[in-house]
Formats: structure tokens, C-alpha cells, sequence
């Protein structure tokens, strides 16, 4: 659907990642979209160096997000769950006031890549994205096809720091001078 272009003659920078699942019901035994997308961003030679799991609740969620952005060593960070419409889902109300930028062209991305899978249900997501302080936060949808979806659809190359034209690598403050 995307052309993504990786130019295999230069070494890729590892980031280093936090997984939030937002879940009233999950325990980290049984969130299988956080082990999905923790496997996946390993595969594609990057770290994953915490993970955790919170419930629907919206100042939990911004305090753990917030405590991942105040760490340097913490370049992205990505959640599932919580970014539908029923009254529970809070994640967008949570982590929306900790962005410096938002990433509008995430969203959009995202539910075309979605659309070609699910159709029109898509439109049930309010998958968003965005930049706080040197840290990316990507919120994702809580199933593991939509987590799929967004890594494999979008995110995946855009911090490959060999995607060409361009990544989010040149715009990170401890990458972009390299």
C-alpha cells in the first residue's frame, strides 16, 4: 500500500521503547497485544526496556507515560488499549496534554493502513500519536491486529533510521546530530 525505502548500506540505530497496555481486565500475563508488539519491535533489532500495564483510568495512564518521557533513556513509547469510544477508553484524554506536538499524520496513516483490513471499523479508533519533550508516543487500539497494523503498517519504518526520505531519527535531539 506504502512505498518504504530502507537503504541496507547503512547500519540501523537501536531505539529504545516502553509498552503501556491500558486494560481494566489484562494482566501482563495475559495482554497479548503488549507481548505482540514487544516481539515485533524486537525483531526489528530494536529494545524494549519496560513494560507495564495500567488500568482505564486516566491520570494513572499520564503519570506512568509521563515517567517513561522524564527518562532519557526512553526514546518511544506506545500503548494499546484505551483509544476507543466507550466511556472507560481515556488513553487520547491522558496522554494528548503531555505532547509538545502532535503527529496528525499518524492517525490518518493509521486508518487507511487499518481501513484495508477492517473497513470501515476503523473509524471506532482514535489512534493518535505525537512528540513530548525528546520522546515519541505512539496510542494504539488494544487488539492485536490493530497493533500489528500500526507497527507493521507505520511506525516500524518510520523509526528505521534508514528509511529514506526521511525518519523521526533526525528530528530526536540525541539522534538528529549523528
Amino acid at each position: 500500500m506504502f512505498k518504504s525505502k530502507i537503504d541496507e548500506s547503512q547500519e540501523m540505530v537501536k531505539l529504545n521503547f516502553a509498552i503501556l497496555a491500558v486494560s481494566d481486565t489484562r494482566t501482563l500475563e495475559t495482554d497479548d497485544s503488549g507481548a505482540l508488539l514487544k516481539q515485533m519491535i524486537k525483531d526489528s533489532g530494536h529494545l524494549v526496556l519496560d513494560r507495564d500495564i495500567v488500568t482505564d483510568d486516566e491520570h494513572l495512564i499520564r503519570r506512568r507515560v509521563q515517567s517513561w518521557v522524564d527518562n532519557e533513556e526512553i526514546d518511544v513509547v506506545i500503548t494499546t488499549g484505551g483509544t476507543g469510544f466507550s466511556q472507560r477508553d481515556v488513553t487520547p484524554e491522558a496522554i494528548t496534554p503531555l505532547f509538545d506536538k502532535v503527529m496528525d499524520g499518524f492517525s490518518v496513516l493509521f486508518h487507511q493502513y487499518s481501513a484495508a483490513q477492517i473497513g470501515t471499523s476503523t473509524i471506532q479508533s482514535r489512534a493518535t500519536g505525537g512528540l513530548a519533550g525528546s520522546t515519541l508516543i505512539f496510542c494504539l487500539p488494544g487488539s492485536r491486529g490493530a497493533c500489528r497494523d500500526g507497527w507493521q503498517g507505520v511506525i516500524n519504518f518510520q523509526l528505521d533510521s534508514r528509511h529514506k526520505p526521511c525518519n523521526f531519527l533526525e528530528v530526536l535531539p540525541k539522534y538528529s546530530s549523528r
